[in-house]
Parts: C-alpha cells; structure tokens; sequence
C-alpha cells in the first residue's frame, strides 16, 4: 500500500515569471517548493539583464531566509534541507548575449542556467513558434549551442518552431530541455509540442516540463485536473517517467501590462496577441486547483490518482529535474558533463 504525501517531497518547478515579493517567497515555503527557474530576461539587453541581476541580489539579501540564488543541483538538496527556495536563473530569449558568443560564458558566471534560442520570433540563433517558415538553426546558432554546451548552460526551445527545436536536439552535445510547455496531441497551441519533438527529446535524455499556464491546456482556465494529470500518464507511456517533470509558467501577481512586453518587445509597435484569444490580451486566470505555490501538492495528489506510484510521483514533482540539474550546469572541461550513465525515460507498461 502506497504512504501518503508528505509535505517534505521535493518539488522543483523549471519555469516561473511572477511580480517577485516577500509574500510570494513565502508562499513557495508553505508549498515546500525548494527551487524555481525564474525568468530574468524576455527581450532586454546585456546591460538591462545585469540591472536584473543586481535587482534579484538586493532580493537575496533582503529574504535570506527565504531564498538564495541556485548553482547547481546540490543547492537545491541544501534548499530542501534549509527550508528555502533554490532561485536559478534563465532567459526566454536570446537577447542579452547580443551578437556577442563571448556573453555566453559571462552570462553563465553570472548564475544564468537556461536560455532559449527562441521567444515567439525569428531570432540570430533559431526561429520561434509563431513564424511562417522555420529555416532552423542558424550559423551563429550553432557555435552558440556549442558554447553553451561548454560551460553549462541549458539549451532550452520552449518556444522554439519544430525543425529549429529538432536540430536544437541534433547539435547539442547535451540534453536540452523544453522547461514549459505541453503535447500538441493534447492541446494543439502553437507553443506546446508534437509527439516527434518529444520523442526525440526523451531519447536524447532531455527533459520536458508541463505547463500549467491556462493558453497552455486543454479548456484553458477550466481545465481539470484529472484531465491534466492523465495527460501526464499517456506522456510517461509514450516518453518515459523519467524525462518529465513540471515547469508551471506561473505568471503571479504581474499586470497585464507585462504581457505587452512579453509579446511585442521593441519588434513591433501593433500589440501581438499571441496565444489565446484577442479579447483578453492579459493573463488568464489559473486553473482552481493551481493558483500559486501552495498548490503542488494538488497536482501531486492528482498524479496519485490516475496510477503513477510513490516513486513516479516524486521523480515528477522534482527527483527527475534535479537528476538533470545535477548534470547539466558544469562546465565540459571539468568532468560534470557525462551524460552516459544518464537514465533516459523507459516508457510505462
């Protein structure tokens, strides 16, 4: 018989972009969340993205009893231990390196973990989901998947066009994650994934991180939660448990004045829409049974509920991400990056 949840189960959650306070911080520690990629860059500079930084070390110090800011997998096993949350930082797109491949290793000294190649647009790496035609990786893109396989930084494509996404996994001499997003089998928004993407990004020992962002899901805001989680079920038979995990989009408290920065940038002077519907170019509401950090457990309960075991749970709620953590953030030349003994996900029977 299996034992009930316990409060202590780690929980790491690969994508948030919340409007950061104290009481938010506080909320991740009644949810027992021990670490959180948090997005530091959509379409600012190098220089606009230091000014973030500086902000998130005044946080830091401000709330060190709360969070600090996360290197590698072992910070999150301290995290759990502390009683803390484990902050790692990433960018949605690649603007802060410019057109400077010398700012990758910069930016990954500066506690960056994650960059896509890609927001929803064309860029000098790759080309986004919302483009026409997708010509794949570029030149420039190629040295800088190399680059960041070098030092350690994650190569993410969640909001990256197909063949880009395909190539992405190809070239990279790691794995590489999708940290937000869902199969396009389930619900066919522009920025969740057909079933060739993830095939190949679990067989290349990548990781995919389900959305819980309403456009992301099937009935959007009303979507249930058993309906979720047996999404959840029909991905780990078709890609295995182990190369799955949560990354919520959680977009707390923000205005919905952000979304107009998320989406236009400084490319466009007509508001894009994006995803969901054009009568409501804010933030959705969230589903009732994941409205912020307290609410884990929920999910956690719900992957009970339609068959995944203890073990399976936990390596969803966080044991799988914080395997990938502790092999993707060294650098090449110290000996971190092997990725041969990596469990990739054996499909459930």
């Amino acid at each position: 018989m299996s034992m009930p949840l316990k409060p202590s189960m780690l929980i790491v959650d690969c994508l948030q972009y919340s409007n950061w306070s104290e009481s938010i911080f506080r909320e991740m520690r009644e949810g027992g969340v021990s670490a959180v990629h948090v997005t530091i860059a959509y379409h600012e500079t190098f220089q606009e993205m230091v000014q973030k930084v500086a902000h998130w070390n005044r946080l830091f110090e401000q709330h060190a009893d709360l969070i600090f800011l996360g290197r590698t997998g072992d910070d999150i096993r301290r995290a759990q231990a502390e009683g803390r949350t484990a902050i790692f930082f990433g960018f949605q797109n690649p603007s802060p390196i410019e057109s400077d491949i010398g700012l990758v290793e910069i930016c990954h000294q500066l506690g960056v973990r994650f960059m896509q190649l890609t927001y929803n647009n064309q860029s000098l790496l790759a080309t986004g989901c919302y483009e026409v035609n997708d010509t794949g990786i570029t030149r420039f893109g190629r040295q800088v998947i190399g680059e960041m396989n070098r030092v350690g930084l994650v190569v993410d494509m969640s909001h990256s066009a197909e063949r880009s996404t395909l190539e992405a996994i190809e070239i990279s001499t790691r794995p590489i994650a999708i940290t937000h997003a869902n199969p396009a089998w389930w619900h066919g928004a522009l920025r969740n994934k057909s079933d060739d993407v993830l095939k190949a990004l679990s067989q290349s020992g990548g990781m995919l991180g389900f959305s819980l962002y309403p456009h992301h899901l099937r009935q959007g805001s009303d979507c249930a939660l058993d309906d979720f989680c047996t999404m959840v079920a029909e991905a780990a038979s078709r890609y295995g448990v182990a190369s799955l995990g949560l990354g919520s989009d959680l977009c707390q408290s923000q205005p919905d004045s952000v979304v107009t920065w998320m989406r236009n940038g400084r490319w466009s002077k007509q508001t894009d829409y994006g995803e969901g519907s054009a009568k409501s170019p804010g933030f959705p509401d969230q589903p009732s049974w994941f409205s912020d950090n307290r609410d884990f457990l929920n999910v956690a309960e719900g992957l009970k509920a339609v068959g995944f075991n203890d073990g399976e749970v936990a390596g969803l709620m966080g044991e799988n991400w914080l395997r990938f953590f502790d092999l993707s953030f060294g650098s090449a030349a110290s000996g971190n990056a092997s990725f041969e003994d990596t469990p990739i996900g054996v499909a459930r029977g």
